[in-house]
């Protein structure tokens, strides 16, 4: 098995989140268009969240950390 490139993986999940912000809208209209929109608002969260996260390896588990904290002003 290969060895799990934790950096690498990080970065995937960043160039994912900033696909989304740049994938076209399709024509749609109305409540399909909506919904378009939610689901990419939802990806680019889900993706964002994931290439945020500390990631390491604790005894053979991938723990990923992600401070929800606000930042500090």
């Amino acid at each position: 098995m290969a060895e799990l490139d934790l950096d690498a993986m990080l970065q995937r999940f960043r160039d994912r989140a900033a696909a989304v912000k740049k994938r076209p809208l399709p024509p749609v209209a109305g409540e399909e268009r909506q919904l378009f929109i939610e689901n990419a608002q939802r990806d680019f969260q889900d993706f964002a969240i994931i290439g945020d996260a500390q990631a390491t390896i604790e005894d053979g588990v991938l723990v990923l950390r992600v401070d929800l904290r606000p930042k500090a002003s």
